[in-house]
């Protein structure tokens, strides 16, 4: 937008050689194909799909110039709230540059004010703390670690203004290899070496 309006501004300085007739119509078509670039670099990338495993999804995009890789499934069940169908119900590992391992459950509604969520992996308990619409694990890379070796996750947490309980279900069948996609796309950064 900004090159359009650039190119209007001049417009005054080009009006006595754009008064020919064979030279204006010409000049106004080309107004618009010299703004597509600005445009077209202010449209948001899409995400691109790294592959499907099994129950899992592994993805990357692009967000404010840094790449952000992530897995995700769809709940397998989604219970205790009306009208909340399973496959709007979410769970999602993110690798950003400023932090790995981000755990989060998308509800499908708004949690009560400071609810926590319980997620259990096999025998393992953790408890997921509440933001909106979403829940996310206080140690991700111990999430993960139980997502490796777990069949399935069962999250259970208040429903919509405390009324009920929601409980969700996630298959793991996948996991393991969408986790290896998003952290070959997305690798850990390494340290640089110390000076001596």
């Amino acid at each position: 937008m900004r090159s359009l309006a650039r190119l209007l501004s001049l417009l005054p300085l080009l009006a006595p050689a754009l008064l020919a007739p064979a030279l204006l119509a010409p000049a106004l078509l080309a107004l618009p194909m010299l703004a597509l670039p600005a445009v077209a670099q202010q449209a948001p990338a899409q995400p691109r799909r790294l592959g499907q495993f099994q129950s899992w999804t592994a993805a990357v995009h692009t967000e404010a110039g840094q790449k952000i890789c992530y897995a995700f499934s769809r709940a397998t069940k989604a219970e205790g709230v009306v009208n909340r169908p399973a496959n709007q119900v979410l769970l999602t590992v993110t690798h950003r540059p400023q932090g790995r391992d981000a755990v989060a459950l998308r509800a499908g509604y708004a949690y009560p004010r400071n609810a926590e969520v319980k997620v259990q992996v096999g025998q393992t308990e953790f408890t997921f703390y509440t933001s909106g619409t979403d829940a996310h694990a206080r140690d991700g890379a111990a999430s993960v670690r139980a997502f490796r070796g777990g069949r399935e996750v069962a999250a259970r947490g208040p429903g919509p203004n405390n009324r009920g309980v929601a409980a969700d279900t996630f298959a793991l069948a996948g996991f393991a290899q969408a986790y290896e996609a998003i952290s070959r796309e997305c690798p850990a950064a390494t340290a640089a070496p110390a000076r001596r």
